[in-house]
């Protein structure tokens, strides 16, 4: 099975995960930009498939991270697959955004059997979650997604780049203090509930918050 992912959470980030490969990561793209997601996103994607040698008909499925995140970058990622996924006759399935760090969490020697994952909300408040993990099993998510304040969250070691930038009310892990989610993490751990016959969700986006555009009121009467 061959995967694109496309996450838009926070970075700009696309991947080609594969079940046939040594290394499922095929290849894979990450901007630094939080602000330039609809910019980059189908060039890179463009370039990413090129670099592989494949086009949309050699994709199975296209996974796209549906946050949370903050409103014009998701849209950005799940619109792209989504037309993708229509354009292509693929199955597109969605997963949240923060599954992705739980992954790495996961695989690294942080990993404890509860913990949280953050990134920044902006407005002083974080999106959070909360993670249980059993030995050689994925990361199961038992609590959440939320927004809220850092000095709110439970006390339990906490990964991610909304950790490190409250990492002075938090139980932040100073490896994670960066981490924001990416495609690869995001299309590995879709692969891997779709191989143990796990369901994904769809490509509707967790936003968590109202936006704040609002459609304008009547026009008041000047006589």
């Amino acid at each position: 099975m061959l995967i694109l992912a496309i996450d838009t959470s926070a970075v700009a980030s696309a991947a080609l995960i594969s079940d046939d490969a040594m290394e499922s990561v095929v290849d894979s793209f990450t901007t630094e930009d939080t602000r330039s997601h609809a910019e980059v996103l189908a060039p890179g994607i463009e370039k990413l498939l090129a670099g592989a040698g494949v086009t949309g008909a050699d994709i199975d499925a296209i996974v796209t991270g549906v946050g949370p995140g903050p409103f014009t970058g998701l849209r950005s990622g799940i619109a792209t697959a989504r037309t993708l996924a229509f354009v292509w006759d693929k199955p597109l399935y969605g997963l949240m955004s923060l599954d992705a760090i739980a992954l790495e969490v996961a695989e690294s020697t942080a990993a404890t059997p509860e913990f949280l994952v953050a990134t920044d909300a902006r407005r002083k408040e974080v999106y959070w979650a909360r993670y249980t993990l059993a030995e050689g099993q994925l990361p199961e998510l038992v609590d959440g997604p939320h927004v809220g304040f850092a000095s709110e969250l439970p006390e339990l070691p906490v990964f991610g780049a909304g950790a490190g930038l409250y990492a002075d009310v938090l139980k932040a892990d100073e490896d994670f203090a960066t981490t924001q989610p990416d495609a690869a993490s995001l299309g590995q751990f879709a692969l891997a509930k779709l191989t143990a016959g796990q369901a994904l969700l769809d490509s509707t986006p967790l936003y968590l918050r109202e936006s704040d555009a609002q459609v304008p009121g009547p026009r008041k009467r000047a006589l």
